[in-house]
């Protein structure tokens, strides 16, 4: 943990270095060796942090020379503004405007950079096909009969086995099926809230998590949020006393992208245990990473059982077969007893494709070339954003996930501007569908989980018009 921690440490100075151009392209960085005497550290911790920094396309090794700043660190625009959530803003109503964005999903003359829904071309659809014929000749009743409220007991154990970051915490006992990740979410929002209490979020925040709140009868508080860090846990601090939840993405939040250090993770959940509060942790995003290992949820600092890590297939493998789960801790009796009040049991036949896909290493095999093709998009869509959007646009520069956040020019209604690039059959997802709050109005979150080609640049230079157009 320790060396791990090290070369973290090393990785993000001189990844700020780099962003804030400290270190420009083409500059050579200091030696291996001379790296190592400063920060005192082994000689294959400096290579790990290097190696780190390589798989983010931020630096190059040239041979017998070094290791220099890459042409894709280069970044014309910023990053966007870390959020700051005012009340006084006045409060917002984006389900109209919801409804709208999910409307057009069937329309396949309509650009989709608007949901997070991965391209049918980047998942295995032939592989997963077969699957369901095997699971279908094997399974009990070819699926017919009822399972346990729990969940299928061969999904829940290759859950277990397959979660390596976990360094082991978790058993296939441990683990709640669910109809999908925001289920997951609702069952453990059920088991530690009734209306009338508070949950804090990040800041912008994913609409679903808002429309589960509302629909619950449970105010939120916005958190401010840093898109590269995440949430501010010294705001977190100030408003303890008002919750009786949390409920963040800590890895790759949606729709900013940011990623909370490990030392914040451990600080969070030192913090949470102390006040005795639950945290509700969407690690949905966790496996999409860009970097040499998955990010640790915060579920591995959990010591007392009040993490509730949640997770899915939605965004990796099979977005309509709605698989999910949920490790819940010490409230996982309560989300078993409202599971079986509400559904019954789940359907088990696509829980025992997703078990046989995972089982004999399928899923991670999906996963590498899934995560190098993203990490690919990512590079392209900025690149695209920085040659035709306006020279104020502010761009995040996600470590992983599917989406990029771009804040536009203070002028700009998103929410006016979705219906001028609907006519013009594109697509996007308007800032303020992701507050409860009238803000993020002059800014868009896009997916690049698309399949990259010539007529994907060409719409992200109709948009790009689109916006200098409404300057």
């Amino acid at each position: 943990m320790a060396k791990e921690i090290l070369y973290l440490k090393i990785a993000n100075t001189l990844e700020e270095q780099i962003l804030s151009g400290t270190l420009r392209m083409g500059d050579k960085l200091p030696s291996i060796r001379s790296v190592q005497k400063i920060y005192k550290v082994s000689i294959n911790t400096v290579i790990q942090a290097f190696l780190f920094l390589e798989s983010k396309s931020l630096i190059e090794s040239r041979p017998r020379s070094g290791f220099y700043v890459s042409k894709t660190s280069n970044r014309k625009f910023a990053l966007p503004s870390a959020s700051k959530p005012k009340v006084a803003e006045g409060t917002n109503n984006p389900e109209n405007l919801i409804v709208r964005v999910f409307e057009i999903l069937k329309d396949k003359d309509i650009r989709q950079f608007s949901l997070g829904i991965p391209d049918n071309a980047l998942l295995p659809i032939a592989k997963l096909n077969k699957g369901l014929v095997k699971v279908i000749n094997g399974i009990e009743a070819s699926g017919t009969a009822f399972e346990p409220a729990q969940g299928s007991l061969n999904l829940r154990r290759n859950i277990a086995k397959w979660s390596l970051v976990m360094n082991g915490k978790l058993t296939e006992d441990d683990i709640v099926t669910t109809v999908g990740t925001t289920n997951a979410i609702f069952h453990c929002l059920m088991a530690v809230t009734k209306p009338g209490d508070t949950i804090a979020t990040e800041s912008p925040v994913y609409f679903g998590i808002l429309q589960l709140a509302k629909s619950m009868g449970l105010n939120v508080i916005e958190l401010p949020t840093h898109p590269v860090t995440g949430i501010d846990i010294s705001a977190l601090k100030k408003v303890l006393h008002n919750i009786s939840a949390c409920c963040f993405t800590t890895n790759f939040s949606n729709p900013m992208g940011s990623l909370m250090p490990d030392e914040n993770k451990k600080e969070l959940v030192e913090l949470l245990t102390l006040h005795n509060i639950p945290l509700i942790e969407d690690d949905l995003f966790g496996n999409l990473f860009f970097g040499g290992s998955r990010p640790k949820p915060c579920k591995l600092f959990d010591s007392e059982g009040i993490v509730m890590w949640c997770g899915g297939v939605s965004k990796t493998l099979a977005p309509g077969y709605r698989v999910g789960w949920v490790a819940p801790g010490k409230f996982k009796d309560k989300v078993i007893r409202q599971k079986l009040v509400q559904t019954v049991a789940l359907p088990s036949l696509y829980q025992e494709v997703i078990a046989d896909f995972m089982e004999y290493g399928r899923y991670d095999h999906h996963l590498r070339g899934f995560r190098q093709t993203l990490h690919t998009n990512c590079l392209k869509f900025q690149r695209a954003i920085e040659e035709y959007f306006p020279e104020n646009t502010r761009i995040s520069q996600p470590q992983g996930g599917l989406f990029l956040w771009l804040e536009l020019g203070k002028s700009i209604d998103t929410s006016e501007l979705y219906d001028v690039a609907l006519k013009q059959k594109l697509s996007f997802a308007p800032g303020n569908m992701f507050s409860q709050y009238n803000q993020f109005k002059n800014c868009m979150r896009l997916n690049f989980a698309l399949q990259w080609d010539d007529k994907i640049e060409y719409d992200l230079m109709r948009l790009g018009k689109i916006v200098k157009q409404a300057l």
